[in-house]
């Protein structure tokens, strides 16, 4: 089992999710060098609030030496241009190199990712997910 694989079978276990704001739609599904996060394959709302989410992601990803963040999509159909938006942020953090990556992002994602060439800047995986 590769790295990413691994780090992202923590999405599976629900009792490691914890939220990250108060809100509860994304979730922390593990906090170190890798950090996983993920929506538990919910879809993110059109009223996502990007800025919000920045400001405590970047804390989290600091607080725990981050070098890559990856966002589980597993189930997720469609993002919101502030999503989109929101992972290009983090490809940019002043003075803290970090890589973003996406595990299996729907088709429509996957498409929306290729057409902006946002799949240039983020990196895009598949893996199995246990059923």
């Amino acid at each position: 089992m590769s790295d990413h694989e691994e780090n992202l079978s923590a999405a599976e276990d629900m009792t490691q999710q914890y939220a990250l704001t108060e809100d509860g739609l994304l979730k922390v599904y593990t906090a170190g060098v890798v950090t996983v996060l993920g929506f538990g394959g919910s879809d993110v709302p059109s009223e996502f609030n990007a800025a919000h989410y920045r400001a405590a992601i970047t804390d989290l990803l600091k607080s725990n030496n981050s070098n890559t963040v990856a966002f589980d999509l597993t189930g997720v159909r469609l993002v919101p241009s502030g999503m989109l938006g929101l992972l290009v942020s983090l490809t940019r953090l002043d003075g803290y190199p970090l890589k973003v990556q996406i595990f299996n992002p729907s088709d429509d994602v996957r498409e929306v990712l290729q057409i902006t060439k946002l799949n240039r800047m983020i990196e895009v995986h598949e893996v199995d997910v246990p059923g």
